[in-house]
């Protein structure tokens, strides 16, 4: 699962969340996209370490950031889906 699916299936998840559909989302599933982000992010940061170039590692450091945000975006989510 890429990280732009894994973002539409946070998405998905908000929209339910919003529409009282909570019931319709699995805690597992939110978990394993939590996860894949955390893998994700493990990668990148490694990816960051050994890069040399400065354009590359700016872009990776974006990408990082995005991931981290998504990161937080599924903790809340999960934590308000067991709340229900």
């Amino acid at each position: 699962m890429g990280l732009e699916s894994m973002i539409e299936k946070l998405d998905k998840y908000y929209d339910r969340l919003e529409k009282g559909k909570t019931r319709k989302i699995k805690p597992d599933h939110v978990s394993k996209v939590i996860r894949k982000l955390d893998t994700k992010a493990g990668q990148l940061e490694a990816e960051i370490s050994e890069t040399e170039k400065p354009d590359k590692k700016l872009r990776l450091e974006r990408k990082l950031a995005l991931v981290r945000k998504q990161q937080e975006r599924a903790s809340w989510l999960q934590s308000n889906i067991d709340v229900q």
